[in-house]
């Protein structure tokens, strides 16, 4: 969908993106993730054309971006930006027809995203009027009023309550059912767990990871093991000598028993089940997975420059 070339952008002797280039898959949800200053908003305004790179140059579906293409995109930013004395009804409507909806199109699409989340009553409310949370879902409704295939959205979970945070990513699923392809720029990592299929990490202007969640989740393996045994806690302990460090054991039945261990050194998931094995009877063992923010964490971290 979008292809970016050795893209660098620099404010004065501010590097925001450094020869930068990746992609954004047709028909998934690119999590676009990074700490503040990592370039995220830099990349998002030059997909926009609200900025022009210094160097390199982005291409959509194969055709160099241009303006024509702005037509395809719905954009929710950060910094939210509503007529506040404007309607509900004449703010969505004057976003249709600059993106050159005709007024019938418009208020067929106005009228089927109010009915979609089930606010129809708010048409003839004033913008001024709404609650921040309620302002959010008509900026959220502008993103798609015009039935873009390619949406950038920016922190869209921002403002919004647990059910509304839950009635959103619904709705981001359902999108990416339909084919809509969609970068999505979030600090909230369980949300990029839950959804993205596909994972953009920027610092300091370079990308430091571009594949799949599954992928990092394989490459970036975790120290800790899972044991589920039965038998006593202290054959359990005891059995474990200084190659592994228990972390934690708790109860799950009367006879059954969860232990969370960490590594020492190169000891492996063999050299566990051999020093367990005749002290209790072993029910699983397998290798905590790291979540989305662990694997964040780790990456950002490893790629900090030298002081």
């Amino acid at each position: 969908m979008i292809e970016i070339f050795e893209v660098s952008k620099s404010y004065q002797r501010n590097v925001a993106l450094n020869n930068l280039s990746a992609e954004i898959p047709r028909g998934q949800i690119t999590g676009l993730l990074g700490p503040n200053g990592a370039g995220k908003t830099t990349l998002i305004r030059i997909i926009n054309q609200m900025l022009i790179p210094n160097t390199g140059y982005l291409k959509y579906d194969g055709k160099f971006l241009n303006h024509s293409h702005l037509r395809l995109m719905g954009y929710l930013p950060e910094e939210r930006g509503l007529y506040k004395s404007m309607t509900v009804g004449d703010q969505l409507s004057f976003l249709c027809r600059l993106r050159g909806m005709t007024r019938a199109e418009g208020s067929a699409q106005i009228r089927h995203w109010l009915d979609k989340f089930n606010i129809s009553d708010w048409r003839g409310k004033k913008i001024e009027s709404l609650s921040k949370g309620m302002a959010q879902k008509i900026q959220f409704i502008a993103a798609l009023v015009h039935d873009p295939e390619f949406i950038i959205l920016d922190e869209p979970l921002s403002g919004f309550d647990p059910i509304n945070v839950d009635l959103i990513m619904s709705e981001l699923l359902d999108l990416k059912d339909q084919g809509k392809t969609i970068l999505l720029s979030t600090h909230n990592m369980q949300s990029v767990q839950d959804m993205c299929s596909h994972i953009l990490l920027l610092n300091d202007g370079t990308k430091i990871a571009d594949s799949s969640f599954s992928e990092l989740s394989q490459n970036h393996q975790s120290s800790q093991f899972v044991v589920r045994y039965r038998g006593t806690k202290i054959a359990f302990a005891n059995s474990l000598w200084t190659d592994f460090e228990l972390l934690d054991q708790h109860e799950v039945t009367s006879d059954l028993f969860e232990a969370s261990l960490a590594q020492r050194g190169d000891r492996s998931v063999d050299d566990l089940i051999g020093n367990i094995k005749g002290h209790v009877s072993i029910e699983a063992v397998s290798r905590k997975r790291l979540n989305m923010q662990e694997i964040f964490l780790e990456l950002v971290n490893a790629n900090k420059p030298l002081e």
